[in-house]
């Protein structure tokens, strides 16, 4: 069906104290839309509220429409952070996205 992975958050966050970071979050594609994702993503604000976290960020690839509606409409808001991963000499951007929890 789907899983996710979050822990402490891995990049600097200035000026915000005890971020927690959703390292992953994959549904199959023939769930999407079925309320999966959500489900998954509400347990883990859950969780990281419960460890004592504020906050949850996470990177998007830039040019991925799809998620960052998705995370969008779960409250995150691009907080200005922006990185390149270069694979197989093709470079990706990513977006970090950032809520309060």
């Amino acid at each position: 069906m789907g899983w996710i992975c979050f822990g402490p958050c891995r990049s600097e966050m200035s000026g915000l104290r005890q971020v927690g970071e959703v390292y992953a979050l994959y549904v199959l594609p023939d769930l999407i839309g079925e309320g999966i994702g959500r489900r998954l993503l509400g347990e883990a604000h859950a969780q990281m509220k419960n460890q004592g976290f504020g906050a949850s960020a996470l990177w998007v690839l830039c040019d991925n429409h799809r998620a960052r509606r998705f995370y969008e409409r779960a409250g995150y808001q691009v907080d200005g952070a922006a990185q390149d991963d270069v694979y197989d000499e093709i470079t990706l951007t990513e977006v970090r996205y950032r809520r309060e929890l």
